[in-house]
Order: structure tokens, then C-alpha cells, then sequence
């Protein structure tokens, strides 16, 4: 039975309620658990139904990646202020990898490029970054950075709950994990026990944060010496 109780049916059946179906799924449960028969049970049609929109399930994880992309969210920034536009477009990839996990896998097994996801996910940002003053070089090397570290960072941070600031039981699984690795033989791990209380931090958003800052400030930091040269 589809997700709210109430079997949908063929006649509000579209290619958009196909994708976003998909990925309810594939965030829940996972990319490699979705198949054509579980979309189509949750949408309460025959799995030959969905034939009519797709040919196969390649072009539905397509058309997932180009939603996803196509419809990310960059915070507002005073686009004057380098920094400020460098550090909205990596909180918009991290927060665009919370919200679908699954973004992570199909971003790591696919290249998407449709017209959608090219102007939300590569155009939109890109042009934020050059009106900023950055140059071109710069602002694909920028551009990189953020995506591929909001990328990896999303994929560790995702197993571990207790890196989750939404977790309302975050400090109890900290002080758990803190005590795992306090635990742990010293004269094996006698670094991990030492830092015990550190090492909790590392899928923190504080260490997402420091390494965003510290790349910003190394780039501009640069890009002031050439200008100044």
C-alpha cells in the first residue's frame, strides 16, 4: 500500500510521482533495495504500468539524480563576499545530501547531465561564484572542493547517528561511542584511547564546517597574493 494509507492508482500515476516515489524509497531503505515492483506497489500499480514512463530502472535512477540536483537550494549570501557564496554553496550540497541520501550513491554511479540538473546543480552555482569575483580557474577548483567533500563527508556522517545534530539522543550516543574507543586495548590503539572524547567529533557538522573555513580562507588567502603580485 503507497506511503499515507491510500493506494493511488494509475490515473494520478506521472513520471513525477514515479521519481519522487523512488526516492522516498531509496532514502529509506536504500538505492540498492529499489526495484520496479516495490515503486510500483507503493504507488498501487501493476509494475508494467511504470513501463509507460520508463524503460527501465537506469532512467529512473537518471531522472532521480536530475531532480535532486536540478531542484537544490543555495542560501542567500551577499554575493560580493566570496567567502560568504563559497560557504552557502557547501552548506546547500550538505544539506541536499542530508535530505536524500540517497543522492550519495547515485552521484558516485552516474553522471547526470540533463539540462535541469545542469542549470540548479552546476549553472546556478557557478555563476554565483564568478559574480563573486573569483576566477574561472578558482571557481571550478572551488566548486570541486565543495562538492566532492559535501559528498564524502555525507556518507560517512549518514551511518553514524551520533555525528546527527537533529539526534535528540545525541549526547547519550556520543558519551557511547566516546567510551568505545576509550575501551579499546592502549597498547594497541594507545591513540584512539587518549583523544577518545575528540575522535566523537569526527562526523560532527563542526568538522564539515572547520574544513570548509579552513579551505575558504587558504583560497582567498591565494587569491589575494596573485592579485597582489
Amino acid at each position: 500500500m503507497a506511503r499515507g494509507g491510500a493506494r493511488r492508482g494509475s490515473r494520478d500515476l506521472s513520471l513525477e510521482s514515479i521519481v519522487k516515489t523512488a526516492l522516498q524509497i531509496a532514502d529509506d531503505i536504500g538505492l540498492e533495495e529499489l526495484t520496479i515492483r516495490r515503486i510500483a506497489a507503493e504507488l498501487g500499480v501493476g509494475a508494467m504500468t511504470l513501463y509507460s514512463y520508463v524503460r527501465n530502472k537506469d532512467e529512473i535512477f537518471d531522472a532521480m539524480a536530475d531532480h535532486v540536483l536540478g531542484g537544490i537550494r543555495i542560501p542567500e549570501a551577499d554575493p560580493t563576499d566570496p567567502a560568504a557564496v563559497l560557504r552557502a554553496a557547501a552548506t546547500g550540497f550538505l544539506d541536499m545530501m542530508r535530505r536524500h541520501p540517497s543522492i550519495v550513491q547515485l552521484m558516485t554511479s552516474r553522471v547526470t547531465i540533463s539540462s535541469h540538473s545542469m542549470e540548479g546543480g552546476m549553472e546556478g552555482i557557478l555563476v554565483r561564484f564568478l559574480e563573486a569575483g573569483l576566477t574561472p580557474e578558482t571557481a571550478v577548483r572551488c566548486y570541486s572542493f565543495l562538492i566532492t567533500y559535501a559528498l564524502g563527508f555525507a556518507g560517512y556522517q549518514h551511518p553514524r547517528p551520533w555525528g546527527h545534530a537533529d539526534r535528540t539522543d545525541r549526547a547519550e550516543l556520543r558519551r557511547q561511542r566516546a567510551h568505545f574507543y576509550a575501551s579499546l586495548p592502549a597498547d594497541k590503539f594507545p591513540s584512539v584511547v587518549a583523544i577518545a572524547d575528540h575522535l566523537v567529533d569526527l562526523p560532527a557538522d563542526d568538522q564539515f564546517d572547520y574544513a570548509v573555513e579552513s579551505f575558504i580562507t587558504s583560497v582567498l588567502a591565494a587569491e589575494a597574493q596573485k592579485t597582489s603580485a
